[in-house]
């Protein structure tokens, strides 16, 4: 099983799992991003896992990730920040996450997708915020925006450091947000698309953990883990 997807966007899209690949231990095996494993490892992992979408790589615009709240208008290729957002046809758009949220965003009405990588820094800086006016700038409608949020670190196995509560709490988040030191990356994520008038009917969370043995997790592994993909494309 490469992708988990969102029962409400009805274009093409996906949430990767670890499973498919051709990576060896640590990356076992669909590793598709990193510095660590070699690169036709990737090539291959990436040439697999997009088949399966009918996508090929050079259809796709993806990131070097910065933990920024940086809104790309897409381009085939790498380019630098946290989200990117297109109208175009056939250039799929992707996130790369092995703890954060990687965050789909679609409008079927006006044609209209966004995927952002939402770690802390980016959660907190409301990268999701970001993503759904630079949407509404290509003609999106807050009203049509359906909002996938995948697999992420879960509140209880993610412990933090005061400041970094501090800061969500100065940034006004709700405190659902967080309990003692364990702070809630989903629950912050829907607060923002909630803040920015996306309505709950619309926004669909995978609710499942990182460190579940489906996943790769940065904080599981120590480091030394691979990268999973959020994807996205208009037919």
């Amino acid at each position: 099983m490469y992708w988990i997807k969102a029962p409400h966007i009805s274009t093409v899209h996906g949430f990767s799992t670890i499973h498919g690949g051709v990576s060896p231990h640590p990356f076992f095996s669909l590793n598709l991003g990193g510095s660590d494993d070699l690169p036709e490892n990737i090539e291959e992992n990436r040439r697999r896992a997009l088949e399966d979408l009918n996508i090929n790589m050079n259809q796709v615009s993806y990131l070097n990730q910065i933990h920024s709240n940086q809104v790309c208008k897409a381009q085939i290729g790498k380019q630098t920040g946290d989200a990117l957002v297109t109208n175009q046809k056939h250039i799929a758009i992707a996130v790369g996450a092995a703890d954060c949220y990687p965050v789909l965003f679609y409008d079927p009405k006006n044609q209209i997708i966004g995927a952002a990588h939402c770690g802390w820094r980016g959660t907190l800086n409301k990268i999701v915020k970001n993503t759904i006016d630079e949407m509404v700038n290509f003609g999106a409608e807050i009203s049509q925006i359906q909002i996938a949020i995948g697999q992420g670190i879960s509140k209880a196995n993610y412990e933090v450091s005061e400041d970094i509560i501090q800061q969500f709490s100065d940034a006004g988040f709700s405190n659902h947000c967080w309990e003692n030191r364990q702070l809630d990356l989903l629950q912050a994520n829907r607060f923002v698309a909630l803040e920015s008038g996306i309505c709950l009917k619309q926004i669909w969370s995978m609710n499942r953990c990182t460190t579940e043995s489906d996943f790769f997790s940065y904080r599981r592994d120590s480091g030394k883990t691979g990268r999973m993909w959020g994807i996205i494309m208009l037919k």
